[in-house]
């Protein structure tokens, strides 16, 4: 990245509870490059010993805002990106989180649909992708199916968050900004055709992800509602393939199982297909859909669970809010649909 991008800004968030020497220096290589696109701001909300090793691994590359100890039940990504826009005054920001890798064409195309929207969200795709990264790609080939899915990264004119923001006490926070930017009467462009690299997580973290993502459903009720639908189906279907006396009973209800799990094969062949997928995710990547679908089934309801606890553990805390719906943050601006 060489040339210069006027009036952007890219914003990092980044917590550590320790210094990680290898992705510190991968990420002081990344961000090495990208002055010449940005001016760029990590907002920090490691410990003061981490994080003063944080800045001095990127002194020319980028500008380091402290970030203090999120409040409970607040998320502290969120803390540390209002933090940063706080010191912003460019027109244009990208958001990434720390594991998002954008290369220069791709950044500009996203500015350049900066023209036409106020938000631009991107598509995330794992690189390298082990195993549970291409459990987790299968997540977002629904989603890709379904609408769209939620990226790692955004850019976005500065104004179209306004004075305030968005809320920090939510889970969803990607969400959250979206339809913030869309109560307040501004536009958001999905772009599933703009592929970003994403490094993918260590398996622990993979692990901890699966009951937060399926949290993220309270925000959206109606898959919630199908989400917690899959394990009283699954287990009916088991139930008669087993204890059915009749041979072709059973094979109806085994059958019947091989259709829930297939069609979510096929969901997910459907969004590797949709605006040029092909070119980034093997045609095995929808062959994981089934096993990321299992694990929604059993995680909605761990997230019930949660929710009826007072929310999902999260970094210390517990937050009980996904994300606001849109008709919530329309009364709270004031804002008529659309």
């Amino acid at each position: 990245m060489t040339a210069r991008v006027p009036d952007v800004t890219y914003v990092l968030p980044l917590r550590r509870d320790r210094f990680d020497e290898r992705a510190t220096a991968e990420l002081s290589r990344y961000l090495a490059d990208l002055p010449g696109r940005a001016e760029v701001v990590v907002a920090d909300g490691s410990p003061a010993p981490v994080r003063a090793r944080h800045t001095a691994s990127w002194p020319d590359a980028a500008r380091t805002v402290a970030v203090p100890a999120p409040p409970p039940g607040c998320n502290g990504k969120v803390v540390g990106v209002l933090a940063a826009l706080a010191t912003v005054s460019t027109a244009h920001v990208v958001l990434a989180d720390d594991d998002v890798r954008w290369d220069a064409a791709t950044l500009d195309r996203a500015l350049a649909a900066l023209d036409d929207a106020d938000v631009v969200v991107p598509q995330n795709v794992f690189d390298p992708a082990p195993w549970h990264a291409r459990w987790d790609t299968a997540r977002s080939l629904v989603n890709r199916a379904l609408g769209h899915d939620w990226a790692g990264t955004v850019v976005l004119r500065r104004d179209a968050l306004g004075p305030d923001g968005y809320d920090a006490c939510v889970l969803f926070e990607n969400l959250e900004l979206e339809r913030t930017v869309l109560a307040r009467g501004r536009r958001v462009e999905h772009r599933p055709d703009l592929f970003v690299v994403r490094r993918p997580p260590g398996v622990r973290t993979f692990r901890e992800q699966r009951v937060r993502q399926a949290y993220d459903s309270f925000a959206q009720p109606a898959r919630l509602v199908a989400e917690l639908a899959l394990v009283p189906v699954l287990a009916a279907c088991v139930v008669g393939a087993t204890r059915s006396d009749a041979g072709a009973r059973r094979a109806a209800w085994a059958a019947a199982i091989a259709v829930v799990l297939g069609s979510a094969a096929l969901v997910a062949e459907a969004g590797r297909r949709t605006a040029g997928g092909v070119a980034v995710w093997p045609p095995t990547a929808a062959l994981w859909a089934p096993a990321w679908l299992l694990e929604r089934a059993v995680c909605a309801w761990v997230a019930l669970g949660w929710r009826l606890r007072g929310g999902v553990p999260y970094r210390g805390t517990r937050i009980r809010c996904a994300a606001h719906s849109l008709a919530e943050l329309r009364g709270a601006t004031g804002e008529e649909p659309r």
